[in-house]
């Protein structure tokens, strides 16, 4: 490991020294991670691959699957591979820039990842509540201008965090009690005010998150109304059993992040170790489980990932012959 009396400026590289007070276990912390990780982007490739393969798929509730598919993937990619490196190969430097890289993805998929939901939200809320002008509502431009709206706010809200890291002093330590590199983590090593990344690290990105938690709450309280006016008990579960994987991930998603902002910044008696573990286990058991949600809870993905691998076989089977 480097010296951790920096002097310059900007250190050449950080070091992430894993889980501390885990350090004699990451090997075998390793191995369930290693599992979810390949568990998250072979399930999610397969999402997207279907979505994109299977015509009756092309709606725009499976689109923005797909969006929330890949936002997984480039999530838990950006962060498992570095900490599996540390855990088997002590690989535990990473360059200054590539912390800064690590840290805009990191954020910038998680407020993009609460705006696909919110997204998703909007669209069950109008197939629901207003079944008939749900293609004049939600056409492709209509769907087009979304996801382009959800990439740049996301993109402008923590761009700037980049510039907030790099105007700091780091002229303390170079150590970062982490597996992966995070906007508040690293700002605390330099030696100067960090007031401006506090504020900005938590009020602009959680004020959008709780906005989107708001809208979505809203969304859901509509067509849970809209449901229960229905007057065929049949249409009343067909229309919930739409929205069950929905709401499965909502909370897959928004409980985990809550808890592990709320015990970082009120858990002071809570060992450092476990709020690591915590954030670990964050960015890859939501993107694990996502593409199992849907594929056990929607009918229409189980009937895709079916016609997709009864069409590989029979494309072995030509060849073979």
């Amino acid at each position: 490991m480097a010296n951790s009396n920096m002097t310059i400026f900007h250190p050449a590289f950080f070091v992430l020294v894993g889980i501390p007070g885990l350090e004699a276990y990451h090997v075998w912390l390793s191995v369930p991670f290693c599992f979810m990780y390949i568990t998250a982007v072979l399930g999610n490739s397969i999402l997207i691959v279907v979505i994109v393969t299977e015509r009756s798929l092309h709606e725009p509730m499976y689109f923005f699957l797909s969006m929330l598919a890949t936002t997984d993937i480039l999530l838990s990619t950006t962060t498992v591979p570095k900490a599996l490196a540390i855990f088997w190969l002590h690989a535990h430097n990473i360059a200054f820039d590539a912390c800064v890289t690590q840290v805009f993805f990191v954020h910038t998929m998680f407020v993009g990842e609460s705006a696909i939901l919110l997204a998703m939200a909007l669209d069950r809320f109008v197939a629901i509540c207003t079944p008939l002008r749900y293609p004049a509502v939600l056409t492709w431009p209509v769907i087009q201008r979304l996801a382009l709206a959800i990439v740049i706010r996301s993109f402008c809200i923590i761009f700037p965090v980049i510039f907030l890291l790099k105007r700091l002093p780091f002229c303390r330590t170079n150590l970062v009690p982490h597996s992966y590199c995070e906007h508040i983590g690293v700002a605390r090593l330099a030696c100067a005010d960090i007031t401006v990344n506090i504020w900005y690290g938590f009020s602009v990105p959680i004020v959008m998150v709780i906005l989107d938690v708001i809208l979505i709450a809203v969304s859901y309280s509509l067509i849970l109304r809209a449901v229960f006016r229905l007057p065929s008990q049949d249409a009343r579960h067909k229309a919930l059993s739409t929205c069950g994987s929905h709401l499965c991930v909502i909370l897959m998603f928004y409980v985990p992040s809550f808890f592990t902002l709320l015990t970082h910044r009120f858990g002071r008696d809570i060992p450092r170790h476990v709020h690591i573990l915590l954030a670990n286990l964050y960015v890859v058991v939501p993107p694990m489980l996502n593409p199992i949600v849907y594929g056990v809870k929607t009918k229409q993905i189980r009937e895709g990932v079916a016609h997709c691998f009864s069409n590989i076989k029979g494309c072995c089977s030509s060849v073979l012959r």
